[in-house]
C-alpha cells in the first residue's frame, strides 16, 4: 500500500485520465454532500418541531371553554361555555394527587401609558404558577405572588421590551404605569424565549383584572400542570379525566366537540417527535439512495477502468505480475479516490449546512446540522463501498489470462 513505485504509478494513470478521475470524484463527492445537506435538513425539521413547544412547560394541560353544538340535560344548544374560579377549586379539590400547579388566564388587550409614551400590549391576569407554564424568567425584581392574587394588588410585571418602550432602557422598578386607565405599580420585568411579542406582555393578578371587570369571576382558560412522574400514559388519563370531569361539570355532552377544548402539551409533543422522526427517516432513505447512487456511479466507472486496461493488465502478468499485485493496484485507485472525493464532499456539505444556519426558518428548518458520528461513518462507508467497487472488477481481470488480455481489443 506504501509502496514508492505504486504512487507514483498512480498518479500517472490519474494524470493522464484527468475527465474520468474526476467524474470518478464528483459522482462520490456529490453523493456524501446530498446525503449530509438532507440529513441536516431532517435534523432542522425536528429542531423546529422541538422548538415550538420549548416556550411553554411540556407538563400542562391547557383547558378552554367554547360554545356547545349540541342540545343536552335540557341545555340547548349554542351555549357559550363560562369557566369561573370554582372551576379552579373544584380541578385542585379533584385531584389533588396529580397536580403540580393550576393558574387560570385572562387575556385582554389595553392602551398603557408612561407619561408621554404609550402603546398597545396584551395584559394577562394570571396565578403565579403561570410563570412556570410560559417558562418566564425574571430578570428584575419579581413575579406575582399569591399575596398579590389574595388581596387584589394593582401590581404588574411587565416584559422587557415594554419596559424598553415605555421607560428608554431605564429601570422600572417601583415606577407607576397606566393600564387602561388604571395605574399599577411595576414590581418585576421579565424575559421569554418566545420571542418578542412574549416579552410585550403584562402580567398582573388574575383577581385583579376581575375586580377591575365589575367584580365578575369568569376565567379565559384554565393551565392545569401535572406531575413530571405521570410519564406520557399518566398525562393521557389525566386529560380524559379532566374532560370528563368538566363536561360533567358544566352539563356538556361527551361527544360535544366545541363545548370545551383540551390540549395536553405532553401528547402535543410527543407526536410531533413521532412525526418528526418519520421525516428524518424518510430523509435518511433518501439521502442512502444518493449514497447507493455514488456507490453504482463509482463502481460503473471502475468496470470501464478495468475493461479499458484490460491489455495492460495482461502485459503486467506475462512479465510476472502477481495477481494479488493487479488487484492491489486497482484497489489503491479506487480506494483513493473515494477517499479523497469522499472527505471533500463531506466538508463541503458540513459547510454549507453552517453557511445556512437559520436562514431556512420560514422553511421550518431550523439550525440544520449533522453529528460528526454520522457524517464520518456514512463517508467511511461510501469509500468502503468504493473499495468493494474496485475490488469486484479487479478480481475479474486478475483472473484473465495473459494471452486472453493481450488479444482484447
Amino acid at each position: 500500500m506504501w509502496n514508492r513505485d505504486r504512487w507514483q504509478e498512480m498518479f500517472y494513470t490519474l494524470r493522464k485520465n484527468k475527465l474520468r478521475t474526476t467524474l470518478s470524484g464528483f459522482t462520490v463527492a456529490m453523493g456524501i454532500f446530498i446525503f449530509v445537506l438532507l440529513f441536516g435538513f431532517g435534523n432542522g425539521l425536528k429542531n423546529s418541531f422541538e422548538e415550538f413547544f420549548l416556550d411553554d412547560s411540556t407538563n400542562t394541560i391547557w383547558l378552554r371553554p367554547g360554545q356547545t353544538e349540541k342540545p343536552y340535560r335540557g341545555f340547548k344548544a349554542k351555549r357559550r361555555i363560562i369557566f369561573k374560579n370554582d372551576d379552579l377549586t373544584d380541578i385542585q379539590q379533584n385531584f389533588p394527587f396529580f397536580i403540580q400547579y393550576i393558574t387560570p388566564r385572562i387575556s385582554r388587550s389595553d392602551l398603557v401609558k408612561r407619561g408621554k409614551e404609550s402603546n398597545n400590549y396584551t395584559v394577562r391576569g394570571v396565578a403565579p404558577g403561570h410563570q412556570y407554564a410560559e417558562k418566564t424568567i425574571i430578570t428584575n425584581g419579581r413575579y406575582i405572588n399569591e399575596a398579590d392574587v389574595k388581596n387584589k394588588t394593582k401590581f404588574a410585571t411587565i416584559g422587557r421590551l415594554v419596559e424598553k418602550d415605555l421607560f428608554s432602557n431605564k429601570s422600572s422598578l417601583g415606577h407607576q404605569i397606566d393600564v387602561g386607565g388604571v395605574s399599577f405599580k411595576v414590581v418585576g420585568v421579565f424575559k421569554d424565549e418566545g420571542g418578542d411579542n412574549e416579552e410585550r406582555h403584562i402580567y398582573i393578578p388574575y383577581t385583579t383584572q376581575q375586580r377591575l371587570e365589575k367584580s365578575n369571576d369568569r376565567v379565559d382558560r384554565i393551565i392545569v400542570a401535572f406531575r413530571p412522574e405521570l410519564g406520557h400514559a399518566g398525562a393521557l388519563a389525566l386529560e380524559k379525566k379532566l374532560n370528563t370531569f368538566m363536561r360533567k361539570k358544566h352539563n356538556i355532552a361527551p361527544n360535544d366537540r366545541s363545548g370545551i377544548y383540551v390540549r395536553n402539551v405532553a401528547a402535543d409533543l410527543k407526536e410531533t417527535q413521532q412525526f418528526a422522526g418519520v421525516l428524518q427517516l424518510i430523509v435518511t432513505f433518501v439521502g442512502l439512495g444518493t449514497l447507493l447512487a455514488g456507490i453504482i456511479g463509482i463502481s460503473n466507472i471502475m468496470v470501464f477502468v478495468v475493461k479499458e486496461r484490460t491489455k495492460e493488465l495482461g502485459i503486467r502478468k506475462a512479465i510476472g505480475a502477481t495477481p494479488k499485485s493487479v488487484v492491489g493496484m486497482i484497489l489503491h485507485e479506487s480506494v483513493f479516490i473515494t477517499t479523497i472525493a469522499g472527505y471533500a464532499g463531506l466538508l463541503a456539505g458540513v459547510g454549507t449546512l453552517a453557511l445556512i444556519g437559520d436562514s431556512l426558518e420560514e422553511f421550518f428548518i431550523i439550525n440544520p446540522y449533522i453529528s460528526t458520528g454520522t457524517a464520518v461513518a456514512a463517508t467511511i462507508t461510501l469509500i468502503l463501498f468504493g473499495a468493494i467497487a474496485g475490488y469486484i472488477p479487479a478480481r475479474r481481470a486478475a483472473k484473465i489470462k495473459p494471452i486472453v488480455a493481450l488479444r482484447d481489443e
